[in-house]
């Protein structure tokens, strides 16, 4: 994809695909849009101040493209979401050159909540020049199966923990002037069902909860997307 050509490799993934790991960075503030919002660079992060930002059950970020059988599909314009002040964006500055992405997408993510249970969804996105932000692959994880995806274990409130959600795998060309962005979230409903946050099973839920949610990127918790690139910025 962005270049629109078929791409060959011996193995998978490509094994000239090198990691490039992209550090969350903010004030504080990457649910606000413009030059105080979040921050995606190679640099590690220090002492950051986190993000925060209150998921209600009862008011989901909706879907928005994506690959899925049962809602329009594709590489739709996330903007929309991106103005809520329940999505945290990311946002590299624009590239000098073009880049290969292709392979497994990686992302580690360090955060606490006031819930028991919740969801983390993650979207890649590629921003063009005109600030067009097209949908490139998304994944999410339920926070009761971090670690085994039969068994579950609740969350203790205020901990943090490590999150990887599967983001899946893509072959794209971000153009020179493109940004990569990420974008992070408790929900992406349809898509995937919403997460009442109350721990409980969700055939035994009745009544949501909002929870508050903390995404830390600092030198303790260096949250990172990483991405295998075959071309380096």
């Amino acid at each position: 994809m962005g270049r629109n050509a078929w791409a060959a490799a011996d193995s998978w993934s490509p094994p000239d695909a090198e990691p490039w790991p992209l550090y969350l960075h903010s004030r504080g503030h990457a649910n606000v849009r413009g030059d105080d919002g979040g921050v995606l660079a190679a640099v590690e992060p220090a002492a950051e101040e986190p993000d925060r930002y209150v998921y209600d059950p009862a008011h989901p970020v909706p879907s928005l493209g994506g690959a899925s059988l049962l809602l329009p599909a594709g590489a739709f314009d996330q903007h929309p979401a991106e103005l809520r002040d329940d999505v945290l964006v990311y946002t590299t500055a624009p590239l000098n050159t073009a880049v290969e992405v292709t392979g497994l997408i990686r992302l580690a993510l360090y955060a606490s909540f006031s819930a028991f249970d919740t969801d983390f969804v993650a979207r890649l996105v590629d921003v063009h020049p005109d600030d067009t932000a097209r949908l490139v692959t998304d994944g999410m994880i339920r926070a009761r199966y971090r670690d085994s995806p039969v068994q579950a274990s609740l969350l203790r409130l205020g901990q943090v923990y490590r999150f990887d959600p599967d983001l899946g795998a893509t072959n794209i060309e971000f153009a020179a002037g493109h940004c990569v962005r990420l974008e992070v979230a408790s929900s992406n409903f349809p898509h995937w069902d919403r997460n009442l946050n109350t721990g409980r099973s969700p055939a035994e839920d009745a009544a949501p909860q909002r929870a508050l949610q903390m995404v830390l990127h600092s030198s303790a918790y260096p949250s990172q997307l990483l991405l295998p690139v075959r071309r380096q910025p």
